[in-house]
């Protein structure tokens, strides 16, 4: 099993999201921005290296707000760990996905996520988080 974490970036009313470029595993998903947990990276950590490589932006990361582990058909099993991004410098820049976009919680369900996320989907369109 993977250990992946994941930040919720909130500007305003709105939350960013990630679609995973064309040809990489789960191609064309949308996910919440994150990454592989790398051998004795603290996650928290391993969120803010993420954050400057793939969005170029130094992110405050806060508390976890919630755990999920999911099994993909294919077998590929994770762990995944959503933490609160309290702020960040610079702005958001597309550095390694298809596209980026700032969207109001209440609409996420209208975008392909990867099954992982769903749950995270539903509770901020919930308003739940």
């Amino acid at each position: 099993m993977v250990k992946v974490t994941a930040g919720i970036i909130r500007d305003g009313g709105t939350v960013l999201v990630c679609q995973r470029r064309r040809g990489a595993a789960f191609e064309l998903k949308w996910e919440f921005p994150g990454g592989k947990v790398e051998d004795g990276e603290d996650p928290q950590a391993c969120l803010a290296r993420e954050l400057r490589e793939e969005l170029g932006i130094e992110a405050t990361i806060g508390p976890e707000v919630y755990r999920t582990w999911h099994r993909y058909a294919n077998g590929f099993a994770v762990e995944l760990l959503f933490y609160r991004v309290t702020g960040f410098r610079g702005v958001a820049e597309n550095r390694a996905f298809e596209s980026i976009r700032w969207a109001a919680p209440a609409d996420l369900g209208g975008f392909d996520f990867l099954e992982a996320d769903r749950e995270m989907v539903a509770l901020l369109g919930e308003g739940r988080l």
